[in-house]
């Protein structure tokens, strides 16, 4: 099978309750992050500014969220979603927490754009 050619195509291919939450997901995402740029990467719906931001997906018993966050404010409050990586496993038979996930993606940004001024300055 082919990779979806948009998010779009992506999302449409799921029942509409975890497509619901999908686009939540993507609009959280965009509002933290409003330029970075939205493409299919791995198969999956990503993020990129400065670099990967997120990739997220949809799996049959949980939305997953990558790659792992390295902020070590958030690392109590996502210990309950680790998967075995370190990526994110949020449970579809729980509430999303999407404030959570905007967190997630706004230190990801600011990782990005620190290791960005490094190099920069390297």
């Amino acid at each position: 099978m082919s990779p979806p050619a948009s998010v779009d195509a992506y999302i449409a291919t799921f029942p509409p309750e975890i497509r619901l939450i999908l686009e939540r997901i993507r609009q959280v995402a965009r509002e933290v992050a409003p330029q970075a740029e939205e493409r299919i990467s791995y198969g999956m719906p990503a993020l990129f500014q400065d670099g990967v931001l997120v990739y997220y997906a949809a799996f049959k018993q949980h939305i997953g969220l990558y790659p792992p966050v390295a902020d070590d404010a958030l690392k109590p409050l996502l210990a309950r979603y680790a998967g075995p990586k370190g990526n994110l496993k949020f449970p579809l038979h729980e509430p999303i927490p999407y404030e959570l996930v905007a967190r997630v993606v706004s230190a990801r940004r600011d990782f990005n754009a620190a290791r960005l001024r490094e190099r920069g300055a390297a």
